[in-house]
């Protein structure tokens, strides 16, 4: 049995869409105060009246993790509005697609900068607060693609996805001495809104590559970073946590 996180500060970057509004629900069911953190703030306002109906605490804040000034806001509005910051979800990412020869460095740059630069500015906007406290989580929401897997068209997306990684390692080993622990989430496929709009066909060939035959709900990662959050988790750190139905795993048919 995990102790309680209740009445925990969590911010979610991201958090108002897919993954990070999976993330954001799950952490306030769990008895937390949420952060919803995204740049569309009627959005991120639409989370938290989901938060408020199930009896939960949230607020949002209209932010762009690309912005460094955006964040030391975020941050400031965590710790004026619930009095510290016990755990950030870095989760905040975007994925356009753009094969090698039509990629511009305007598209790289601008991946670069919210998946990996963005990690960067959200957890060292936060660091003061959890360095105050002598005590903190960072869970960064990465991928199977780029650290494991590619994927035609996310070149850049990929080389953010592994650029979270080697941060995720070398900011642990800095952050344990001040109690402070950082880990990733590697989802796989997960059936997000915007996955969902595309169609049960595209959806159904997607689930044949998963073992366990099914697409990943926003739950399952959220409850991955639930659990890096937990006081139990407390002596992991630098770590990574594949969460994608075993679809790494698998080999082409056919092979000898």
């Amino acid at each position: 049995m995990f102790a309680s996180l209740a009445g925990r500060t969590v911010v979610v970057t991201g958090g108002s869409r897919g993954i990070g509004r999976g993330m954001a629900l799950r952490f306030a069911t769990a008895g937390c105060r949420v952060l919803v953190v995204g740049r569309d703030g009627d959005a991120a306002d639409r989370t938290v009246a989901d938060i408020a109906a199930a009896g939960g605490t949230a607020h949002a804040f209209a932010a762009d993790v690309a912005d460094p000034d955006a964040m030391q806001a975020m941050a400031a509005e965590a710790e004026h509005r619930f009095g510290g910051i016990d755990v950030l979800c870095a989760n905040a990412g975007i994925f356009p697609s753009a094969r090698l020869e039509e990629m511009t460095p305007a598209d790289f740059d601008g991946v670069i900068a919210t998946n990996l630069r963005g990690t960067f500015l959200a957890v060292t906007a936060c660091l003061p607060a959890m360095r105050r406290a002598g005590r903190g989580r960072i869970v960064v929401t990465s991928s199977i693609t780029g650290p494991v897997t590619g994927y035609p068209g996310w070149a850049h997306n990929g080389a953010s996805k592994a650029g979270q990684l080697g941060f995720v390692r070398t900011a642990a080993v800095e952050l344990a001495p001040l109690g402070i622990t950082i880990n990733a989430v590697m989802p796989g496929n997960i059936l997000t809104e915007g996955v969902a709009r595309i169609g049960p066909d595209y959806i159904a060939r997607l689930a044949a590559a998963i073992p366990m035959g099914r697409l990943g709900s926003v739950a399952d990662v959220a409850n991955a970073a639930l659990f890096f959050a937990t006081e139990e988790a407390g002596w992991i750190t630098g770590q990574t946590l594949v969460v994608d139905g075993g679809q790494i795993l698998t080999e082409p048919s056919g092979h000898g």
